[in-house]
């Protein structure tokens, strides 16, 4: 029996597989780079003859090896590189953007003050912010593609006015420069989050996608809880970075472990 040629083992491959598969080859070869618009779901059904199902399918494996990410009412974009957010630096989302090359922005979705004040667990510990607290509830982009909502709960004790202020860049600038707060200690709990239902449509997605949900709690002195949040990452878009160091005997509360950087992905 003759050995099947290349051209006759491509013709039995399904026609949406060998679309992307072409799709992939220019992405990889730089003549579609990061950011450039790919082919519509039309353009696909224009230039290779196929149904709308075939063209459809050829899309959904390009988004399902994350090639390409689609933005709603704009196309379908050769995926970027991802957002690495490490979790034992304070910094904050509009640095963050920065440091990655992106271009940070942020719409404020709604704000209010919550009189009774605001509490959670976090890393088993229950914390407390006394009322009033000023709610804001943000959706961050990076070059206007969706990353992250949050909603943060800040302290009016220490930032007296702050619900009267535009806050459409970083929240940690303005503690700084307008209250004279320097963040001293943050702490967090990361876990798993399905986005969907509402969430989707905040992130422009078009079916259910793994994220983090951040909870955490800001502190800018011994004790003093300056705010709180409840925040959640785009998980096709962002990889958290753990750091931690071999213990020595000066110092026996490091955690036991080799050296290592982690990303959960």
């Amino acid at each position: 029996m003759r050995n099947q040629t290349r051209e006759e083992y491509e013709d039995r491959l399904p026609k949406y597989y060998s679309i992307s598969q072409e799709i992939i080859g220019l992405i990889r070869s730089g003549k579609l780079g990061p950011g450039m618009r790919i082919p519509s779901e039309n353009e696909i059904i224009e230039k290779y003859g196929v149904s709308n199902t075939t063209a459809r399918k050829a899309l959904q494996e390009l988004n399902a090896g994350r090639w390409v990410v689609k933005i709603k009412g704009k196309g379908t974009f050769v995926h970027t590189q991802d957002v690495v957010r490490s979790v034992d630096r304070i910094l904050s989302f509009t640095r963050n953007m920065t440091e990655a090359g992106f271009k940070p922005s942020t719409k404020v979705l709604h704000s209010g003050v919550v009189r009774k004040g605001y509490s959670a667990m976090i890393n088993g510990r229950r914390y407390s912010m006394e009322g009033p607290v000023f709610k804001t509830h943000r959706l961050r982009f990076a070059d206007n593609v969706p990353m992250m909502l949050e909603v943060r709960y800040i302290s009016l004790a220490l930032c007296p006015g702050i619900e009267k202020l535009a806050l459409t860049g970083s929240l940690y600038d303005i503690y700084r420069t307008k209250y004279g707060h320097e963040l001293t200690e943050i702490h967090q709990m990361l876990s798993t989050y399905m986005l969907e239902s509402e969430a989707t449509t905040f992130f422009d997605l078009h079916g259910p996608v793994p994220g983090f949900l951040v909870d955490g709690v800001t502190f800018c002195g011994r004790e003093i809880i300056l705010e709180m949040e409840k925040s959640i990452y785009r998980g096709d878009r962002y990889t958290f970075a753990v750091r931690a160091v071999v213990p020595t005997t000066e110092d026996p509360q490091v955690l036991e472990g080799s050296p290592r950087v982690v990303h959960f992905k």
